[in-house]
């Protein structure tokens, strides 16, 4: 069965495809019959959280996909990024590779790296945050739900860091990273970068002050955020995806938005 997830990529007619009903691309970075790999635009939703939803990756994916849907094929999304998060996603077309596929992640046979632009500049080239995650309603105040902290009573979470340069803008210092992570608990990147004192630009929740995210949720992107935030969405992004069991291995360079702050 792992011959047809190793086979050789099957192109499209272009590099991107563009769903005549919702009118976006996705950008296409390779594709077997089994699996296509797209490197996810920021601010594009992955599910819909409500019925009005209706221009989501996933219907963006049925869209594109509406052959293989259409002779028993599946939409299936093995990697979930958040909304404002950018870069590779994998996606299962069949069966059978959705199962493979999501077996491969709950073993950790899937190996990640993502890009972030951080806050000031880590005291080591790298660094690793072992250090436990749990939904910080639980056990302190927050007006986000989905706020998650680091706390003794958490679960398990480590990532690697690699500080890949530093730089100067506007005469602040800020940082590019590369994050290893080898657990994969909800927002563990961006909570471990703020618990390392280095959070990630943009970020409405961990960054400054998770009011930015309440005020955002209210007013939507306002001057005062920007004079704040410095980006309208958290500069994290999904760099590599790899599966050495199946010798797959797909990459995403830093996306055009954050390698213009990154280019002082």
């Amino acid at each position: 069965m792992l011959g047809s997830f190793t086979s050789p990529t099957v192109p499209r007619p272009t590099a991107t495809a563009q769903p005549a009903s919702r009118g976006a691309r996705i950008p296409i970075v390779a594709e077997s019959p089994d699996w296509i790999i797209i490197d996810k635009p920021p601010l594009l939703q992955v599910h819909p959280s409500k019925p009005s939803d209706s221009a989501t990756m996933w219907h963006l994916l049925r869209d594109l996909l509406v052959y293989e849907l259409v002779n028993g094929g599946q939409v299936s999304i093995i990697n979930r990024l958040d909304r404002e998060t950018s870069g590779l996603v994998l996606i299962a077309k069949t069966k059978p590779a959705a199962r493979h596929f999501s077996m491969q992640m709950e073993r950790g046979a899937i190996a990640k790296q993502y890009l972030a632009l951080v806050s000031g500049w880590p005291a080591a080239d790298h660094f690793t945050i072992d250090e436990p995650l749990l939904r910080q309603g639980i056990h302190l105040p927050s007006r986000i739900y989905l706020k998650q902290c680091v706390h003794p009573a958490g679960f398990p979470s480590r990532t690697t860091f690699q500080v890949e340069r530093r730089f100067i803008r506007n005469d602040f210092p800020f940082a590019q990273v590369r994050a290893f992570p080898a657990t994969g608990r909800m927002h563990q990147i961006r909570v471990h970068l703020a618990h390392a004192g280095h959070p990630v630009i943009g970020d409405k929740i961990y960054g400054p002050s998770e009011e930015n995210y309440l005020t955002f949720i209210q007013t939507g992107w306002t001057p005062a955020l920007a004079k704040t935030l410095l980006l309208p969405r958290h500069a994290l992004h999904s760099a590599v995806l790899e599966i050495p069991g199946d010798n797959l291995r797909w990459q995403s360079p830093l996306p055009p938005d954050l390698a213009a702050f990154a280019t002082p």
